[in-house]
């Protein structure tokens, strides 16, 4: 194909999101390589970021261009590309092999923990925000959590199991603030020589280790953003571990990214930087793996609070790079800008959710969960 009649499929494309290229409005694009469009035709959403990470192509307001797109079904068209397909497929072989060839590290591997604090804020809370009567992001955690311990009608002297608990955020909003001892399980050393830090003097252990082997049982399970993150899988041998380490009485706590359809397919591009072998979750997925084992008592739909999360996480980084600029470099700048404000375009055109459930075991009275 010649870059002409390249160029004149994607400016083809674009219009039906009324996208023009050189066009002066925030969402228009600028193409500075005209590379750029056999590439994104060929490679599909893969090339489309992999291309702008280059410099091949820049946006005023990326989250905007990514909402009238998603609007429009582009990411369908980008979705049947030859390469685009190519590299799903392999993604599922390497995901499914037995002994897959180590992957390279992806972008998310590589960031430390100076980045994440910059980007999250000072409550260091890496899940939507609620931004509910709240003015700045520190606020919006604040409502989240105590969001979170109403659902859970938590009580002084309770303990909780926190899967995935990150840098110890909410673990120390709910001792701080409800009195409630917690073990938190971390996803890396990293992770939790922070969380720790941040937990001094509570009454919080944190751990790091395989969800499945906590031991004991708990008066409330939850876990903020960690089911988008295992894989369809392991679903169910979540809520099985949950349900055991769930007392007769106790309250579970879900707060997951999800889908409006079940799809097994992860984006290539955010597959080879951030998530290579799992998607969030439908409605369906969550229903069947908790069937059986838990009541769904609530399911309170968060998305649009993830717009302007994410929005303000690339405030702060926006703010902070340039400390940080000599150890992470231009091209994760811009990895870390089109995965945020691609994600903002994501949750607004209503494409993602973020599913907050509310579970209990059969026979236990219905909790107070229907709060605003």
């Amino acid at each position: 194909m010649t870059i002409r009649r390249a160029e004149d499929a994607v400016r083809e494309l674009l219009s039906e999101s009324d996208i023009i290229i050189g066009g002066h409005r925030p969402w228009d694009i600028r193409v500075l390589n005209p590379g750029f469009y056999e590439r994104a035709l060929e490679g599909g959403s893969l090339e489309v970021g992999e291309s702008y990470v280059d410099g091949w192509w820049e946006c005023d307001r990326l989250d905007q261009l990514f909402h009238r797109a998603l609007l429009a079904d582009m990411h369908v068209t980008l979705a049947k590309s030859v390469r685009g397909r190519l590299e799903a497929i392999r993604l599922r072989l390497t995901h499914h092999a037995e002994r897959p060839a180590p992957p390279p590290p992806r972008t998310h591997d590589l960031l430390g923990n100076d980045l994440f604090r910059a980007m999250l804020g000072a409550r260091m809370a890496y899940s939507c925000a609620y931004w509910s009567d709240t003015a700045t992001l520190d606020e919006a955690q604040d409502a989240q959590f105590e969001l979170v311990c109403r659902k859970l009608e938590l009580k002084p002297g309770m303990t909780i199991l926190e899967h995935g608990c990150g840098w110890g955020a909410f673990a120390k909003y709910a001792a701080e603030r409800h009195g409630a001892g917690v073990l938190g399980v971390a996803d890396s050393p990293q992770q939790a020589e922070l969380a720790r830090e941040m937990c001094r003097g509570l009454p919080v252990e944190i751990v790091v280790q395989d969800f499945r082997e906590v031991q004991g049982r708990f008066d409330r399970v939850v876990s903020l953003g960690v089911l988008e993150r295992i894989g369809a899988e392991g679903y169910r041998a979540y809520m099985e571990h949950a349900a055991r380490a769930l007392k007769n009485d106790g309250i579970a706590l879900l707060h997951t990214a999800g889908r409006n359809v079940t799809e097994m397919r992860v984006d290539p591009w955010v597959a080879r930087h951030f998530r290579a072998d799992a998607a969030p979750p439908s409605l369906r997925q969550i229903s069947a793996a908790l069937e059986g084992l838990f009541v769904m008592e609530d399911c309170h739909n968060l998305g649009p609070q993830f717009d302007p999360t994410l929005l303000a996480w690339h405030v702060n980084l926006e703010r902070s790079w340039p400390s940080l600029s000599a150890r992470y470099g231009e091209r994760l700048r811009r990895v870390m800008k089109y995965y945020l404000l691609s994600s903002a375009g994501s949750f607004r055109s209503r494409r993602t959710q973020v599913f907050q459930i509310v579970m209990t075991k059969t026979g236990r009275r219905q909790p107070r969960c229907r709060l605003r």
